[in-house]
């Protein structure tokens, strides 16, 4: 087209209106093309076009995607798939100072020469292009145009401290990504921009800048090219870039053209440096702030007149210099590399033996490599689709079908989508192509789904890893001053503005544990601020709560609920805690101060319920004395004293006194003085927790299940936590002491001086085995000798008892049966006494089978293990028992149960016969009858007719 035009190449910086201005232009004729340099650029400006004239009169045409109506009259498309010969009114060119691009500046150069509407042409770019288009085209006129905002450099800047409403600039995948979760961590979030992506997946990043969920965008300079964004500001991470073959730097136009996407309209932006990139030197900044540039001298070209008749031909017209000084050979592309590479392989070579062939196999080696991989493989790659082409004129619909489906998934990370997604795109090119396929629009349809699918997935996974929405929604609202809306679920899950941000637990709020460590900041603070209202609400709940919905744990805890909102703390007193509030400080004093009272009130209450007995003795004004201060040491001991501490004291208590203080429930035991009252379970438990916290303990001891009689010893619990929690440790195991002052009721009746063997009653009571009861015993100071003997058969012993009254008057030795008696300790003496109980002989043999197979006479007995219990010496200093030694289990004697009682020697004991010595009780002074007793006048009766 190089027919009567008018050509103007409109010139100026960003932010100049420049794309506005060339829409409006196409919109004033009745047909138009416009050629753009991002296939992301194209579809904003396609959109806009629709939205002003409608979707059937405009067309979209990339290398990956068409959208032709039958009655089209404006063509919008990438520079590359522009088409040629359309007879367009009007045409025009958008960043035309890509001319000079090592990559596709040839393209542009070939536009800049040869495409021409034909009303009006519009070049648009940078001021740099205008010696470049004066040489080549020199009819053109030049509009200059001024930006409609200031661009100031503002310098290096840390990320943590950019402002919101920036982009920053990377130029890898890898540094992107980098960024934007950096930025996720410390601003809650960014949108990800590259030129890689789809045009759904940027669209969806970009609304969700556009739109506010997020105030940071990270991207490549695929932003520098006419994509309009509300950016205030733009930073640069590094300085350097790959292009395609090394590292440079970049130049100051290419700076501009990246800085200038700050501040658009009329609003002014700023741009700086920030990660590693180095602040920029003053004349480069200076440069970029007055848009002054070093005018453009070479453009590169590459021959459009190409010859087919050979791959030889093809590549030398290919391969042809510029006939003009401002022209340079482009660098060969990735196109021409490939039909080079095709070129060696003999079937193809053979395949192309006509122009129509050669023809062919170079618009297969156009397509470009989006998938990245090698030349190797991009070049087999063609090879197929150029063979199959050659050989039936279409591809395989089952071959198509099996490359689509196999990139057809949506798992994977966002490497994995980005990747196929490339992949697809190859596809989606491929299906663009007119008659490469049987079915143009089924194809290009598959390969569209299979890239939206993948696009919106890689749009999630971008979303997932570099937008924490929450932070972001929190950051803007704090941000705007506002107040903020906090809503609490029965279940204490706290949400802020419809986001979670932790749970409310008791009057302390607990933020979600995923959060890291740079939002965690954020969502506290805001949590909190919006919280304030709903402590106060909680704390009248609170307040006006029973006592019902309070405890506190075994660890001294306060729980309302199932959420901790305080801890006891020791007192002046035992009975007297203290309350130490959970409470954040954003609270606010009068709340802490309404749940301390509350709390108080609680613990207070509970004590006075439970410990009620000890509370009136410690009232009781009558008590005087002897009797009021032991009352005291009981109140002390929170009911629960082992009476070998207070022995003394017990002694010089008269019978008036111990009258008096048996009225308050007081037992005076054994082994322990005590409250029955308050051996309970709940009692117990809560006598722990308050001991604990006098004794100053820090892991407090927990109380045994209720119910039973023995537990194990704990060895590593603190001295005394046994007889607050209501037992006595003997042995290897610790018996409930009410059940222990019963046993030592049945033990008053043996003879524990001549040795006695355990009862059924005394097991049943304690629960015990026959060797658990023996290892209690010694624990309580008896010495347990251990024993084997035959064990008497129930059949036989009833029919060779020859005296029933005999047998149940001494069950330990009476024996019904011919039983012998073993001694399993070796140390028994020779001497020992060698009195035998009672014993009948044995029946015949002919007696003890009915059939006669077995003879029982002859056969071995089968044994028992029992033991004898004797009284060993008390503990010394304590009062108590002495714990067994290491040989005490057998050192009993195997010697017959005696008469005497209460473990003192007989009357008849002779003296200086070497007997074992025991030491006598003294007598049982008789009784006093209690006077407040009920019975009392019936008591004095009974004694007066003794």
């Amino acid at each position: 087209m190089t027919g009567e035009t008018r050509v103007v190449a409109v010139l100026g910086p960003t932010n100049t209106g420049k794309t506005t201005y060339a829409i409006e232009r196409m919109l004033g004729h009745r047909t138009g093309i416009i050629g753009l340099p991002l296939r992301l650029l194209a579809r904003e400006v396609y959109d806009r076009v629709v939205a002003a004239r409608g979707p059937s009169v405009v067309a979209l045409v990339t290398g990956e995607e068409r959208i032709v109506p039958p009655r089209t009259q404006y063509w919008v498309c990438t520079v590359e798939a522009m088409p040629e010969g359309m007879g367009c009114d009007f045409l025009a060119i958008d960043e035309i100072q890509l001319c000079a691009d090592p990559e596709r500046g040839h393209v542009f150069t070939d536009r800049l020469m040869r495409a021409r509407g034909l009303h009006e042409t519009l070049f648009l770019g940078a001021e740099t292009m205008r010696g470049p288009i004066r040489e080549l085209v020199p009819s053109a006129q030049f509009v200059q145009r001024e930006r409609m905002s200031t661009l100031t450099y503002s310098g290096p800047k840390k990320i943590s401290r950019m402002r919101p409403r920036s982009a920053i600039v990377g130029f890898s995948v890898e540094n992107v990504y980098a960024i934007a979760e950096l930025i996720r961590r410390q601003k809650g979030g960014a949108a990800v921009v590259m030129g890689a992506l789809s045009p759904r997946t940027r669209n969806a990043q970009v609304d969700m800048y556009q739109n506010g969920e997020v105030d940071f965008l990270v991207a490549t300079d695929a932003i520098g090219m006419g994509l309009n964004l509300d950016v205030d500001h733009v930073a640069f991470s590094s300085l350097v870039k790959f292009d395609g073959r090394r590292m440079r730097p970049l130049a100051p136009n290419e700076l501009a053209q990246i800085a200038g996407r700050a501040g658009r309209g009329m609003k002014d932006g700023t741009f700086g440096v920030t990660g590693e990139a180095p602040p920029l030197e003053e004349p480069v900044a200076q440069s970029i702030m007055d848009h002054r540039f070093t005018p453009l001298k070479k453009l590169n070209w590459r021959n459009h007149a190409l010859q087919f008749g050979t791959i030889d031909r093809l590549i030398q017209t290919l391969e042809s210099p510029p006939d003009h000084e401002i022209l340079v050979k482009a660098r060969e592309s990735d196109d021409l590399s490939a039909l080079k590479a095709l070129a060696q392989i003999a079937e193809v070579a053979a395949r192309c033996t006509d122009g129509t062939s050669v023809k062919l196999l170079w618009d297969v080696c156009r397509i470009p490599d989006f998938r990245g991989i090698s030349h190797a493989e991009h070049s087999g790659l063609l090879e197929s689709i150029f063979n199959y082409l050659h050989e039936s004129g279409q591809l395989p619909n089952d071959w198509l079908a099996r490359q689509i489906k196999r990139i057809d998934r949506t798992d994977g990370d966002i490497d994995a989508l980005s990747k196929r997604l490339a992949f697809i795109r190859t596809w989606t090119y491929v299906a663009q192509r007119k008659g490469w396929t049987d079915d143009e629009s089924h194809w290009r349809d598959a390969a569209r789904s299979v890239e939206d699918r993948l696009s919106d997935a890689l749009h999630e996974r971008l979303t997932q890893r570099f937008v924490d929405r929450r932070t972001s929604v929190l950051l803007r609202r704090l941000g705007q001053k506002e107040a903020m809306v906090a809503e609490v679920s029965n279940t204490g899950e706290v949400t802020v503005e419809g986001e979670f941000v932790g749970k409310l637990e008791g009057f302390r709020f607990s933020q979600d544990k995923g959060a890291g460590v740079a939002e965690a900041k954020t969502i506290k603070t805001a949590a909190l601020q919006a919280l304030a209202p709903q402590f106060h609400l909680r704390a009248d709940r609170f307040y006006n709560a029973p006592d019902t919905e309070i405890d506190f744990t075994e660890q001294g805890g306060l729980i309302w609920g199932k959420d901790a909102v305080g801890k006891l703390v020791a007192g002046a007193e035992a009975l007297k805690p203290q309350v130490e509030v959970f409470v954040d400080d954003v609270a606010g004093p009068d709340v802490a101060q309404k749940v301390q009272r509350r709390l108080q009130h609680f613990i207070d209450r509970k004590i006075a319920s439970l410990f009620e007995p000890l509370l009136t003795l410690s009232r009781d004004e009558a008590l005087t004395g002897l009797a009021r201060g032991f009352a005291f040491q009981m109140v002390e001991g929170l009911g629960v004293l082992p009476r070998a501490a207070v022995a003394d004291d017990v002694k010089a208590l008269d019978q008036d006194a111990r009258g008096a203080l048996r009225k308050h429930g007081i037992r005076f035991g054994q082994f322990t003085i005590f409250m029955p009252l308050l051996l309970k379970p709940a009692p117990t438990r809560l006598r722990l927790v308050l001991w604990s916290l006098i004794q100053g303990v820090q892991d407090f001891p927990e109380a045994p299940p209720p119910g039973l009689v023995t537990i194990p010893a704990d060895t590593a619990a603190p001295a005394g936590a046994d007889t607050m929690a209501g037992y006595r440790i003997s042995g290897e195991r610790a018996i409930r002491i009410d059940m222990l002052e019963r046993l030592a009721d049945m033990l008053r009746s043996e003879n524990s001086r001549a040795g006695f063997e355990a009862k059924a009653d005394m097991l049943s009571i304690t629960g015990m085995t026959l060797e658990q009861f023996a290892d209690l015993m010694q624990g309580l100071g008896y010495k347990a000798a251990k024993a084997e003997r035959a064990k008497v058969k129930a059949s036989v012993a009833a029919a060779t008892t020859t005296d029933a009254d005999t047998a149940s008057e001494k069950p330990d030795a009476a024996a019904v049966d011919a039983t012998t008696v073993v001694s399993v300790d070796e140390k028994t003496k020779p001497d020992a006494p060698t009195e035998s109980p009672v014993s009948v002989a044995p029946e015949p043999a002919n007696a003890a089978s009915i059939d006669g197979d077995v003879d029982e006479a002859t056969a071995e007995p089968e044994m028992e293990v029992f033991y004898t219990f004797t009284w060993g010496r008390p503990a010394r200093n304590t009062g108590q028992p002495n714990r067994r030694s290491g040989n005490e289990r057998t050192q009993g004697k195997n010697k017959p149960a005696g008469k005497g009682r209460r473990g003192g020697p007989h009357k008849d004991k002779e003296k200086g016969k070497g007997g074992q010595k025991f030491s006598a009780r003294p007598p049982k002074p008789e009784k006093k009858i209690d006077p407040d007793n009920p019975f009392a006048a019936a008591l004095m009766g009974l004694k007066d007719n003794k």
